[in-house]
């Protein structure tokens, strides 16, 4: 008999017009992982930037969390099809962690404590689409939900908000991440729904 992970399965599934197709509304936050929950103590996290050219650009946790932050309040949509709505988080908007960084890339690949990588084009990160996030609700994200800090994109499926994250590499080309290696969706958008290749 296999496992299954909590938010697979056994749901009371409410439908509310508006959410993408194929969604159903949770009021809970299921906790969906491929692995173990990194536990990442703050004096050893860092985020870095690594540009086509091989520049970087690193911050430890004081100096990510001086950055200027924002409260956004969003929509987050799973590709196992629950949509939770009014989420709100705090986070460094990825304009301000690139505002610097020169670079012509078109793609990059989000990396992760744990080995996780997700590819997100450049354009989806910028203009106010994404943020760095390390509080939800008001509290400090918690380890099982990515924290210290995680990927925030919520315009794309959830997979693509990476938990756990600790980097950018920006690319010329686009390369497949983790989970699009294994078969998902090069892009992910839920309202297209987007979840494999070929979706």
């Amino acid at each position: 008999m296999g496992i299954i992970s909590r938010g697979f399965g056994g749901r009371r599934r409410e439908s509310v017009p508006g959410l993408p197709p194929g969604q159903y509304l949770t009021h809970d936050f299921p906790v969906l992982s491929a692995g173990p929950t990194p536990r990442i103590p703050l004096d050893r996290w860092s985020f870095t930037v690594a540009t086509e050219t091989g520049e970087k650009k690193k911050w430890n946790w004081q100096e990510f969390t001086a950055l200027e932050s924002e409260d956004v309040t969003v929509d987050i949509h799973c590709v196992t099809k629950w949509s939770k709505l009014g989420t709100t988080w705090r986070g460094v908007a990825l304009d301000t962690l690139l505002a610097d960084v020169e670079t012509a890339a078109d793609y990059t690949m989000v990396h992760s404590f744990g080995g996780y990588t997700t590819n997100v084009p450049m354009e989806d990160l910028l203009d106010g689409k994404a943020w760095i996030a390390y509080k939800f609700d008001g509290e400090d994200l918690e380890p099982e939900h990515g924290g210290p800090a995680r990927m925030l994109i919520p315009h794309l499926y959830f997979w693509k908000s990476a938990k756990w994250v600790n980097g950018l590499t920006l690319m010329n080309d686009d390369e497949p991440g983790f989970w699009e290696a294994a078969g998902y969706h090069m892009y992910g958008d839920p309202w297209l729904e987007q979840r494999y290749q070929g979706d």
